[in-house]
């Protein structure tokens, strides 16, 4: 049998069949996530998703190397959002009251903004700043993470901006007090913003030149604690490139998500180098 096996491997194409074959079982249960989310989600861009236990535990230590905190401190910031039943109602709220209803699923799924959350908490940030806000999932949630520091002592605010004027209407209630979109081209909003940064999001044009355009107008604003994060690290390599440039340090970690046909995206961490 085994001198058979050994016959049949050295035919090429019977060879080519059998590589395919166990190769493609790493991906098999992709298509039927594909099938599954294309008849129960409304969504068809920025897709929303749970990501596993493993995922949010290496995102946790990432944001406590980053912020120099404990790593059981940020996990407890992170489930803190996650059971944060107010905030996920005023979503769901926001999302039935839109016009976009029927482009959006009738459940709030963080992902890594649990990370973004969780910085926030553990930096009691001052001035948090998201480029490329969309529907406002980021914003509603990182407007809820000052507001809790506000509640401890820790005041702070929330800025997003986006060129579409209809963008951030999740961003609704209570939350709107903490956070303000600026509207109209990012890079022109940040040329126009003089407070100090503490934690700077990229999220906007998803263009390399443009990102690190991004980080070159706000680089003089960063505070000493500022934290960049950026959320197209994944696809281009500027966060690294300007944080070696600047002396910082530089940080990647990528999501997985939990039963969902998307290959998740990275959180790029640039951060100052502790004494």
């Amino acid at each position: 049998m085994r001198a058979f096996l050994r016959f049949l491997k050295g035919i090429r194409a019977f060879n080519a069949v059998r590589r395919f074959g166990r190769a493609s079982t790493y991906y098999n249960s992709k298509y039927l996530q594909i099938f599954k989310w294309t008849i129960q989600s409304k969504e068809d861009t920025n897709y929303t998703y749970f990501i596993t236990d493993d995922s949010k535990l290496n995102i946790a230590n990432a944001v406590a190397i980053a912020t120099n905190a404990p790593v059981e401190q940020v996990i407890q910031y992170m489930e803190e959002a996650e059971g944060d039943i107010e905030l996920k109602d005023q979503i769901l709220k926001a999302t039935k009251a839109s016009d976009l209803t029927n482009f959006s699923d009738n459940e709030v799924r963080y992902g890594r903004r649990l990370g973004w959350y969780a910085a926030v908490r553990v930096m009691k940030a001052k001035v948090v700043i998201e480029t490329g806000i969309d529907k406002g999932l980021g914003s509603v949630l990182l407007s809820s993470a000052i507001l809790r520091n506000q509640a401890e002592g820790h005041p702070g605010r929330y800025y997003g901006t986006d060129i579409n004027l209809k963008a951030g209407y999740l961003l609704s209630g209570k939350y709107k007090e903490s956070g303000e979109i600026l509207y109209g081209d990012s890079i022109e909003s940040l040329k126009e913003f003089k407070q100090e940064i503490d934690l700077f999001i990229n999220d906007s044009d998803h263009s390399a030149d443009y990102e690190y355009n991004e980080y070159i107008t706000i680089k003089h604003l960063l505070s000493k604690k500022g934290i960049i994060l950026g959320d197209n690290s994944h696809c281009t390599d500027k966060l690294a490139k300007f944080s070696m440039e600047e002396g910082r340090h530089f940080l990647f970690i990528n999501e997985v998500p939990k039963n969902h046909w998307y290959p998740g995206a990275g959180i790029g961490i640039s951060y100052p180098k502790y004494k």
